[in-house]
């Protein structure tokens, strides 16, 4: 017995080593002053038609995404805040940067190569893992959005924003106060007239859907608008 005791502590004297796992939330949250970026409030991070070559990560602050029509009409088609990716279309081929990315506060951002995210995609499951579920995500609003759009009034409209914006409904991220979004920023968002917003913003403050001044606070009653048909 104490022979083979010996052979078996031998054997495990000699296994290999399991080399250490990718550490994701680590890599996200990196400081390495390489790939981090950044920006102060307004500032922009990317243009409309600007060339596509990295992906971006959010690890402090807000971000707007907007566009420009060839005719002068804007719009603002996502707000982002931390933890989440933008610029990921050069992955799938773009080449050209379809909105224009603004820091709303001071933000940081997390800035990967194409070419390196194209291998830790294929090599870092869970990355990998991570990335599909942001764009699940990702496509899951824009369908919502487009629906708000089509069949919604412009008063469920801008409930929803406010809500989605507070982060209602997502339980890993914590709910805030909403500081630096402007009636006309709203306005873009909606789609409608900064004066309807205005209107809308004065009934939820009376009806205590929402707290505003100065700061917004939004409050789980403002469902009951979303919500009502």
């Amino acid at each position: 017995m104490p022979k083979m005791a010996g052979i078996t502590a031998s054997r495990r004297a000699k296994a290999p080593k399991r080399p250490p796992g990718f550490d994701l939330q680590g890599f996200l949250d990196s400081e390495d002053s390489r790939t981090i970026t950044k920006f102060a409030k307004a500032s922009i991070i990317f243009s409309q038609g600007d060339a596509a070559a990295q992906v971006m990560y959010l690890q402090v602050g807000s971000v707007k995404l907007s566009v420009l029509s060839k005719t002068g009409k804007g719009a603002i088609v996502a707000m982002l805040s931390p933890g989440d990716f933008f610029g990921e279309g050069c992955l799938a081929g773009q080449e050209r940067r379809m909105s224009t990315a603004t820091a709303m506060s001071t933000t940081t951002v997390l800035v990967v190569e194409k070419a390196t995210m194209m291998l830790m995609l294929h090599t870092q499951p869970t990355l990998s893992d991570r990335f599909i579920v942001h764009m699940l995500a990702r496509n899951i609003r824009i369908e919502e959005d487009l629906v708000d759009q089509l069949f919604n009034s412009s008063e469920k409209r801008l409930a929803r924003a406010l809500l989605l914006m507070a982060r209602y409904g997502q339980e890993d991220k914590p709910k805030h106060v909403l500081h630096n979004v402007s009636q006309e920023t709203l306005a873009e968002i909606v789609g409608t007239t900064r004066s309807r917003v205005n209107f809308f913003m004065n009934k939820f403050r009376d009806l205590g859907f929402i707290e505003y001044n100065g700061t917004l606070k939004v409050n789980s009653s403002l469902l009951s608008v979303v919500l009502h048909d």
